[in-house]
């Protein structure tokens, strides 16, 4: 429980904590649909309180300029406002909302990221780059980036609630959307769509960083694994390759060229394991290797019954991927 609430405070999740322009068109509209619809039903609640105590009572028809005023308030609050207020709004966020959070041009960003949702845990690829990762997306701060989002499997949706609107993955499908963050920041994800048993572990992070920063992260995720330099991480290598490990997992540098799960070159670069379920620490990475249904129930990663020697070769191992 610890882990999970220190998880939950490392990025906030709100539309109306807009970190970019998309996100502030998108904050904007709501705060003045709200207020329309505070408008509307204050007005709503006038007339009924109105006609409660403006009601006919026994002997007394509800004639004259009673009937009068009635019909003018009706028509006010009823039509005149709700008009008022729906079609002006109506017109923003199909005019105007809607191509601010739009997908952007291709040719109008210099950054395209691939990222591709699986049950449960997105898949991040730099067209151009070597550069693989999962569950964590970095971008460079101030600048447009063009993500593409498919699906490897059943529909899924993609939402950065500070960044950007949310769009749907469906199989067979390529969809689009712009994030420009407007500073460095971590700012959390989630699927949007429900996908599964895990569907809510299902997270992620994009880390928006400084260009210069984001330039060397890129290049330093091109180059392979670290080789093992000592006996221990050489041992544990083995003990990778030789148990399914490999049959699931690429490691760049070695023989492992599994594409079912997460590519694990520079694992220890993550802050989390398991689509942000836990931190990315030795404990932590051991129970899920030991056995990673009771920490994620569903996910395709079967426990593999290493004794504790071979078990801790291959944590020491894989601490050792950064």
């Amino acid at each position: 429980m610890a882990a999970c609430a220190a998880l939950a405070g490392c990025g906030a999740q709100s539309p109306l904590e807009p970190k970019s322009d998309a996100s502030r068109q998108i904050a904007t509209i709501w705060w003045v649909m709200l207020a329309a619809s505070v408008v509307v039903f204050a007005g709503a609640v006038a007339l009924l309180a109105m006609g409660w105590l403006r009601r006919e009572r026994k002997g007394l028809p509800f004639v004259g300029e009673r009937e009068g005023l009635s019909t003018a308030l009706v028509v006010t609050f009823g039509m005149l406002i709700p008009a008022a207020a729906l079609i002006p709004l109506f017109a923003w966020g199909n005019f105007t909302v809607l191509g601010a959070t739009d997908a952007p041009d291709p040719g109008s960003t210099r950054l395209t990221v691939h990222v591709v949702a699986h049950q449960w845990w997105w898949e991040v690829r730099y067209p151009g780059a070597r550069a693989v990762t999962a569950n964590e997306i970095h971008i460079p701060a101030r600048t447009p980036v063009n993500l593409v989002a498919t699906t490897d499997d059943v529909i899924h949706s993609f939402w950065v609630p500070q960044l950007n609107r949310k769009i749907d993955m469906v199989p067979g499908k390529t969809n689009r959307i712009l994030l420009d963050a407007d500073e460095p920041g971590r700012f959390r994800g989630q699927c949007a769509e429900f996908c599964g048993l895990q569907h809510v572990h299902m997270g992620f992070f994009v880390q928006a960083d400084t260009p210069a920063r984001f330039r060397a992260w890129l290049e330093r995720m091109a180059e392979p694994r670290r080789a093992p330099t000592t006996a221990q991480q050489k041992q544990g290598e083995q003990v990778f390759l030789d148990e399914a490990c490999s049959g699931c997992h690429t490691i760049r540098g070695t023989s492992a060229r599994g594409d079912v799960g997460p590519d694990l070159t520079h694992l220890q670069s993550r802050t989390t394991l398991a689509g942000l379920t836990i931190p990315n620490r030795a404990a932590y990475l051991r129970q899920w290797v030991r056995d990673p249904q009771h920490v994620k129930p569903g996910n395709k990663m079967p426990a593999i019954g290493l004794d504790r020697r071979e078990l801790g070769a291959l944590i020491d191992y894989l601490e050792s991927l950064r």
